[in-house]
């Protein structure tokens, strides 16, 4: 069994179980990866001094941009082991292991390229909410609960007297 994008194209909900994006969002997205591919190859493996030509050597699984991206976004979906991975496109743990460091820097500056990736700085909030007024965001919180710490100022400033224990407050704030 090899899962393939021309495969599961025309199975729509099979699809977005698998990636998380409808058919159309996946296409939409593949351009950008294109480009992001093409950056990788060219920093990668288009030096001076190269020895074999590019494409030189074992056969490549992944021909296809469609499957390289099928194959990073079902893994990110879905978290399989990387024996579970390589199974599904039809190669070894190693090579699947291989294909997940290569691919995920790619859809990485992909998601950059669509401007698409979550800030990480709270102080840019107020930026991001003018550039995006139609925006609409959900806060969430939780408490996890940790060991005891040793530290008597650290016991003050973990202690929940709500669940009676030691705990870490996270708070969530996404979009609808």
């Amino acid at each position: 069994m090899k899962v393939t994008y021309a495969e599961l194209q025309s199975k729509p909900r099979t699809f977005c179980s698998l990636t998380g994006l409808r058919v159309s969002e996946f296409e939409a997205l593949l351009p950008s990866f294109g480009n992001a591919w093409d950056d990788f190859v060219r920093e990668t493996f288009e030096h001076e001094g190269r020895k074999r030509a590019v494409g030189a050597g074992r056969k490549v699984h992944l021909k296809l941009l469609e499957d390289k991206l099928l194959f990073i976004l079902m893994y990110f979906r879905l978290y399989p082991t990387q024996e579970v991975q390589g199974f599904f496109f039809g190669m070894s743990q190693a090579q699947a292991n291989q294909w997940i460091h290569r691919l995920t820097g790619v859809l990485n500056q992909t998601l950059g390229y669509e401007q698409q990736l979550p800030e990480r700085e709270p102080t840019n909030l107020e930026r991001i909410l003018q550039d995006c007024p139609s925006l609409e965001f959900m806060i969430d919180g939780t408490e996890r609960g940790i060991n005891r710490p040793k530290d008597q100022a650290d016991r003050k400033t973990y202690y929940s007297g709500k669940r009676k224990t030691h705990t870490v407050k996270n708070l969530v704030v996404h979009d609808r």
